[in-house]
């Protein structure tokens, strides 16, 4: 029974394979603790159903929440206890070092950002100093904002009433803004819940994503955008699909795919007809050293999609990606089973959401909805950027590169209503994806046949009440950004004076502003809650509500040591029928103490029980041996799971480490570009040891001078809006040839635009402006709408003056 409720739930067991994780925690189980956690359990569980059963039927629930209870049991140290340890271990270094990949790729990609702007120009020194310091290392250091214990108290108070009631963290992710988000996510994603096989800790992130999604369809009012837009909620959806379980489902099902398909390094599918014709140019070009005169360089998309040559050409490659889409398609359905149940939970709550939006929306539709998020934030960011995914070593080569991207625009369309109107050429595409649509929408479907978890989770906080010294291994940073958090939304989460929350908040104080990243130390932050009641009042009163009898108790820790004596003497077992006896006799009579004081223990419970009416040794004790019977065969078949389950994750675990390491070699080159641009910006003196890496100097360095102001230099309104800087312009006509444009540069990626009206001395508009974070609206205006036209025209016009002034 427990088995197959467990499998059903996605996991291999509630608690066993449940171990404390990186962000938590627990002390050893004694065997009086399984039994203890199991009865609460069961207790709870027929008290929340409202059975009313015999003796017979309540003791095979508390048998099998014990099922589920003893698969930790630290007591034994056969192969399956072996084989848990190790995979408890592997998954806390999956989730430890997942936590640091997502730091480290946030780091990457606000760098990436920064020096790509670096590249084309230069910046001030202040921001060449920020930039380095994401590349200081943790340290010790001393701090005075490091809590007391009595704030270290309350602190873990507060984070155990965040993690176990999620509705107040799905609130704060409503309602962060998205440069927020990141920081909030690595602390809900990787500590709070940050161990990723947990089944309560991943339960509550799921009750957590419920929440966040109810909320967000009931106020959305773009229904087709939903889950598209780049929104908080869309960013925590993607970050939750590259946990661990999201992570090892990719590597398993598209890592095979992907690298076939880039071995191919000179295959080219392109099918967009402007680039095969300017491909097809550069190649006669490059063969006959000239063009005929019947070939133009350049051409409109029409008439290249009207050429003979090129359709000529596109026809095979379109018949081969329509192929190899249909692979990727047949390797994704195929592996509905192999979906983390996470994943497959959330497609489930779109589903009902969407329906429960729009009753009367089509299948399509529904379907639809779910494949934003399965397709656009899971499945296909891993298609286009395998190297990010770690489902390769290196970046694909050119051609595979497209045509990977292009298989990811034929899944979207697929999974998604297809629109050609900015993408014409993927219109030949259609067939694939009319052909596909019911085999789609049935994998979609079948996606959302889930079981729910929330009486696996209820049984898992009774579980969790018996647990002991649970701590959270967590930042200093992490606890005063999500205090501050809580602060400044404490009215909307805790809008009464007496809620738990707003007591707490009040007692810890002041927030803490964030410590340098030297001071940045992991605390272990004990979990706890004063309001909260103890387990064994809990236990107390469930067993007399439940009918729960010390015999009950009795009887549960008598099979418990059965099964420990016989997994640490695994020969007893050998026989057809276990005879008890005998295995008590021959554990009392080893050279080893442990099982001696059980072997003598077990005896006299034995008789306890029989003298209770409970067991009779004329029957041998057949219904105690069937639940001991019964109880082995799911630790044996539990083991080869356990040991499959190694076997996936020891790969998962190296890739996630290769990925580290590939990162911080990006650091490190990034470290090497900053420190030459630091020292040749005279931003520091040149010495042995600030020399950029990888530049050899000979003799004394040169000390370099600080550079002079350049302009200003001056561009009439006119002027600029002939060669077409401006584009478009507010300034009224009669005014324009008035109107002048002064721009100066004071540092080096530092500038004052100035307008003036001739005749007046003072300018009637001056902004100071960075050029790198003028390059980032720049790239943003390109990428939207043809509103933002007017912002890129100014930009347009500062970059020509800024270049006009420093040639």
């Amino acid at each position: 029974m427990a088995g197959g409720m467990v499998q059903s739930y996605g996991y291999l067991g509630a608690a066993g394979s449940a171990a404390a994780g990186p962000s938590t925690t627990t002390t050893t189980t004694t065997t009086s603790q399984i039994v203890s956690r199991a009865v609460a359990a069961a207790a709870a569980n027929n008290h929340h159903s409202g059975r009313k059963s015999g003796r017979t039927s309540k003791r095979y629930s508390v048998s099998a929440f014990y099922s589920m209870a003893a698969e930790q049991d630290n007591e034994v140290e056969d192969e399956l206890a072996q084989a848990q340890r190790r995979l408890r271990d592997l998954k806390s270094k999956i989730s430890a070092q997942s936590k640091k990949n997502f730091v480290l790729e946030r780091d990457v990609r606000y760098l990436d950002s920064r020096i790509a702007l670096l590249i084309q120009n230069r910046i001030a020194l202040s921001e060449q100093n920020e930039m380095v310091a994401h590349f200081e290392e943790h340290g010790e250091g001393d701090s005075d904002s490091y809590p007391d214990d009595r704030k270290i108290q309350l602190i873990g108070n507060l984070f155990f009433i965040l993690q176990s009631e999620p509705r107040h963290i799905a609130t704060l992710c409503r309602l962060v803004s998205l440069a927020e988000i990141d920081s909030l996510l690595q602390t809900v994603m990787f500590t709070l819940y940050g161990n990723q096989y947990e089944s309560r800790e991943e339960h509550l992130l799921l009750t957590m994503f419920q929440n966040v999604l109810a909320a967000q369809f009931e106020t959305s009012t773009e229904f087709g955008s939903l889950l598209r837009a780049n929104t908080p909620v869309s960013r925590m959806m993607t970050t939750y699909t590259r946990r661990g379980p999201g992570q090892a489902y990719l590597k398993n099902v598209l890592s095979e795919k992907i690298n076939s398909l880039v071995e191919h390094k000179d295959l080219n599918l392109e099918i967009n007809p402007l680039k095969v014709y300017e491909q097809m140019v550069a190649q006669v070009e490059h063969d006959s050293g000239h063009l005929p005169p019947d070939m133009p360089r350049s051409v409109t998309p029409e008439i290249a999609a009207a050429n003979p040559n090129v359709q000529a050409i596109i026809q095979p490659r379109l018949k081969m990606l329509m192929e190899i889409a249909e692979s990727f398609l047949t390797t994704i359905i195929a592996s509905t089973d192999a979906v983390p149940y996470g994943i497959r939970w959330i497609c489930k709550q779109i589903r009902s959401l969407t329906k429960r939006k729009s009753p009367n929306a089509s299948e399509f539709s529904v379907c639809s909805m779910i494949g934003g998020f399965f397709f656009l934030r899971f499945i296909n960011p891993a298609i286009v950027t395998p190297r990010a995914y770690m489902l390769m070593d290196n970046v694909p080569n050119k051609h595979p590169r497209r045509t990977l991207t292009l298989i990811a625009k034929m899944l979207q369309n697929l999974a998604n209503r297809p629109s050609y109107a900015k993408e014409s050429y993927m219109l030949p595409t259609n067939p694939f994806v009319e052909s596909n649509k019911q085999r789609i929408n049935k994998f979609l479907n079948e996606l959302c046949e889930v079981s729910d978890f929330y009486e696996s989770l209820e049984m898992d906080q009774y579980m969790a009440l018996s647990k002991k010294d649970i701590v959270l291994n967590i930042t200093l940073n992490e606890i005063y950004s999500t205090q501050s958090l809580v602060l400044q939304h404490l009215d909307t989460l805790a809008p009464k004076e007496k809620d738990h929350i707003r007591v707490l908040v009040n007692e810890i104080g002041p927030t803490v502003s964030q410590v340098s990243r030297k001071e940045n130390k992991t605390i272990e932050l004990p979990l706890f809650s004063r309001w909260e009641v103890p387990i064994q009042d809990l236990t107390t009163a469930l067993m007399s509500e439940n009918n729960i009898t010390q015999n009950d108790i009795l009887y549960m820790e008598t099979k418990a040591i059965y099964v420990q004596l016989i997994r640490s003497l695994p020969h007893l077992a050998a026989s057809l029928t276990l005879d008890l006896d005998y295995i008590a006799e021959t554990a009392a009579t080893t050279k080893d103490p442990q099982l001696v004081r059980k072997g003598i223990k077990v005896k006299d419970m034995l008789r306890e029980l029989e003298d209770a009416g409970i067991i009779d040794h004329r029957d041998r004790y057949k219904l105690l041996v069937e639940e001991i019977t019964q109880e082995l065969t799911h630790l044996g078949n539990l083991k080869e799971k356990v040991v499959q389950e190694l076997e996936s994750l020891e790969s998962v675990y190296k890739t996630i480490i290769d990925h580290n390491t590939y990162l911080r070699g990006q650091l490190e080159s990034y470290k090497a570009y900053l420190q030459n641009v630091r020292i040749q910006s005279g931003g520091e003196k040149a010495t042995k040891n600030s020399v950029g890496i990888g530049v050899e100097v000979d003799g004394a360095p040169k000390k370099t001078r600080k550079a002079p102001t350049q302009g200003p230099v001056k561009f009439s309104h006119s002027q600029l809006e002939k060669d077409g800087v401006i584009s478009e312009s507010t300034v009224p006509e009669s005014r324009r040839a008035n109107i002048f444009f002064s721009i100066t540069a004071p540092l080096p990626g530092t500038f004052i635009i100035a307008m003036h009206f001739k005749g007046r001395e003072k300018a009637i508009l001056e902004m100071d402006l960075k050029l790198d974070d003028l390059l980032e609206k720049v790239s943003f205006s390109f990428s939207s709408n043809d509103k933002h036209l007017s912002t890129t025209a100014k930009l347009k016009c500062i970059f020509c003056s800024f270049y006009l002034a420093t040639r």
